[in-house]
């Protein structure tokens, strides 16, 4: 019995289960506008979209999501250039990591809005330390991800290396670079996840614009429509950027046997 379940199952193509999930998904959002006590937070699909569309014609919408994208970008991009050298040399070089590796899981334990204020007052108010908060959070997940990539290459791989006469540089290009890959694309995929849930927190540092500060804006007028417009746009962003890195992910670890789920 369940050996027919599974197979009827997978005999369903992806697309149509696509379109089922997103069925569900507006069953249960249409519920929850009708339900009195859920009602005003989460207002219609037509009253949502027209809520946008207001957002649009003030001409507030596409500065909000142009200033978030390069808040998003930037913080992301240097977080990135930061926390590749630094797993490395954490991995390949043993004080780097006992004197780094403490501070940077202390860190991760602490939610971004916690030292919001302090960076506010290092840094002012404006872009600056919207892209230093977005930087932090991106690179203390990908500095870990890709350390963990590093440490847990094969050691005989190393050594048979070695016994060929590598040197550091050819072990680091030719071994440790091509094994650690899908660990650095897992690292760039969880940054871009990271660096978005960071949005909000990041724009509580005085922005004027920005997705996450018309979101507090709009929460604290109590306008819904419009707010939740931009929470489904931020969702909206963030799974097309991962669709894209997995796409890239595919490409260049095509080699990496996958097992399916």
């Amino acid at each position: 019995m369940e050996q027919k379940k599974q197979s009827l199952a997978n005999r369903i193509p992806p697309k149509v289960w696509l379109l089922i999930s997103f069925a569900v998904a507006m069953l249960v959002w249409y519920i929850m506008s009708i339900i009195p006590t859920t009602a005003r937070a989460f207002p219609n699909i037509v009253v949502t979209f027209e809520g946008l569309m207001r957002m649009v014609e003030r001409g507030a919408f596409w500065e909000d999501l142009s200033s978030s994208l390069i808040s998003v970008a930037l913080g992301y991009v240097i977080g990135f250039v930061i926390a590749l050298p630094v797993a490395i040399l954490m991995a390949w070089y043993v004080p780097v990591r006992n004197i780094l590796e403490p501070w940077i899981q202390f860190i991760r334990n602490i939610p971004p809005l916690a030292y919001v204020p302090l960076i506010v007052i290092c840094a002012g108010v404006g872009r600056l330390p919207q892209v230093i908060v977005i930087t932090i959070a991106c690179f203390l997940i990908m500095c870990v991800t890709i350390y963990q990539g590093v440490i847990n290459v094969d050691e005989t791989l190393i050594k048979a290396a070695r016994v060929l006469g590598a040197t550091d540089r050819d072990i680091f290009v030719r071994v440790i670079t091509p094994a650690t890959l899908p660990f650095i694309l897992t690292a760039v995929r969880l940054g871009a996840s990271v660096a978005l849930t960071t949005l909000i927190a990041a724009e509580s540092t005085g922005a004027t614009a920005g997705l996450g500060m018309r979101i507090r804006s709009l929460n604290n007028s109590f306008d819904a429509a419009p707010m939740l417009a931009y929470v489904i746009i931020i969702g909206i962003i963030g799974i097309t950027v991962e669709k894209i890195i997995k796409f890239m992910e595919r490409k260049l670890t095509g080699w990496q046997e996958k097992r399916e789920i």
